[in-house]
C-alpha cells in the first residue's frame, strides 16, 4: 500500500512496483487516516508511508495501524533523514526507513526484504543510528545544554530560560544552536523530542 500525500508522488511509484512481476499495489492513501482506514480494509503485506502528511503523520499512522494489525510491515519512505525523524519512525514500530532517491531495483529489493521480516535502511540512515549508538546524547550534551532544553521541554521562551539560569538570552540561543548540532536537529520541538528518545532528557 502507498501513503503519501502528493497524488503524483504515489502515481510513480506505483508506476514502478508495479513493473516489478512479483508487487502489486492493493491500496494508496493520501493521508494519514487515509491510510489507517485503509489498512483496515486491505490486506497489504507492506505498507510505503510517508512522514510529513496532513491531520496525521507518517508516525502517528504507523503507530496506529501497526496496533492494530502486527502482520503489516510499515517501510518510511522520505525525503527527511534527521535523527529526530529516524528515532520517532523506528520507535513506532516501522521495518524500514528510505529515502525517495532510492532506485526502483533499491526500492523493490527492501519491500521484499520488508515483506520477509527484514529491516531494511538506507544506508545513510544506517550510519546515522550506529553513529547514535556510539555517541549517545547523555554523553555529549552539557549539564547546561540538558538545563537549557529541560526548560524548554516545560514550555520556556529563550527569555524566560535566561531569566531562570540567570544567563543572557543570546548564551540561551548560543547553548540550544549547540544542542541542535549535537542531535543532529533543526528546531526546538526536534531536540526536545529526540533528547528524550535517547534518556538525555525524563
Amino acid at each position: 500500500m502507498l501513503v503519501d500525500d502528493h497524488p503524483v508522488v504515489r502515481e510513480g511509484l506505483r508506476g514502478m512496483l508495479e513493473a516489478e512481476p512479483d508487487l502489486t499495489v492493493v491500496g494508496e492513501a493520501g493521508s494519514g487516516e487515509e491510510a489507517v482506514a485503509q489498512a483496515r480494509v486491505v490486506e497489504a503485506d507492506v505498507i510505503l508511508m510517508d512522514l510529513r502528511m496532513r491531520d496525521l503523520d507518517g508516525v502517528g499512522a504507523t503507530e496506529r495501524i501497526l496496533a492494530e494489525s502486527s502482520r503489516a510491515r510499515v517501510v518510511v519512505l522520505t525525503t527527511y533523514e534527521t535523527d529526530a525523524d529516524i528515532l520517532r519512525a523506528v520507535e513506532a514500530g516501522a521495518s524500514g526507513y528510505l529515502l525517495k532517491d532510492a532506485s526502483r531495483a533499491d526500492l523493490a529489493g527492501a519491500i521484499r526484504a520488508a515483506a520477509r521480516g527484514e529491516t531494511v535502511l538506507a544506508p545513510s540512515v544506517a550510519g546515522r543510528l550506529v553513529n547514535r549508538v556510539r555517541r549517545p546524547a547523555t554523553q555529549t550534551l552539557s549539564g547546561r545544554e540538558v538545563e537549557v532544553l529541560a526548560l524548554v521541554a516545560k514550555g520556556l521562551t529563550n527569555a524566560d530560560i535566561g531569566r531562570a539560569l540567570h544567563i543572557s538570552e543570546a548564551t540561551v540561543k548560543t547553548h540550544l544552536l549547540r544542542t541542535f548540532g549535537k542531535l543532529g536537529v533543526s528546531d526546538r520541538t526536534a531536540a526536545v523530542t529526540t533528547a528524550m528518545a535517547l534518556g538525555a532528557l525524563p
